[in-house]
């Protein structure tokens, strides 16, 4: 790879768009359902997936329901996306309230 080539890849990558949105995680063998928000939805299941195999899951009772009943009882649902156009300030706001009803809505527990 040419030194321009990695330059205009670089470029690029900095410049992609992120989508803030919010997110369920649902245990199938239980019925259980933890809601997040994320900044970067669009890669919010990589990082949280890779948490949960390390054994280092940022909620307790996700990482022990992980632990008791393996990642194939899992699946990741998007929820909700906030618009492209969104502030930094108001997407923080956004994000919590949206959360909050989803987390009503379906009984959830909150992700932290």
């Amino acid at each position: 790879m040419t030194r321009p080539d990695r330059k205009a890849l670089i470029a690029a990558y900095k410049d992609r768009k992120t989508i803030a949105g919010v997110f369920a995680v649902i245990c199938g063998a239980t019925g259980e359902v933890w809601v997040g928000a994320s900044r970067h939805i669009d890669t919010q299941q990589n990082g949280l997936w890779f948490s949960l195999r390390l054994g280092s899951g940022r909620t307790p009772s996700l990482q022990a329901a992980w632990a008791e009943h393996g990642e194939d009882a899992f699946r990741f649902e998007q929820l909700d996306r906030l618009p492209e156009d969104t502030s930094a300030l108001a997407r923080d706001t956004e994000l919590k309230s949206r959360a909050a009803l989803w987390t009503a809505r379906l009984d959830a527990r909150k992700l932290l």
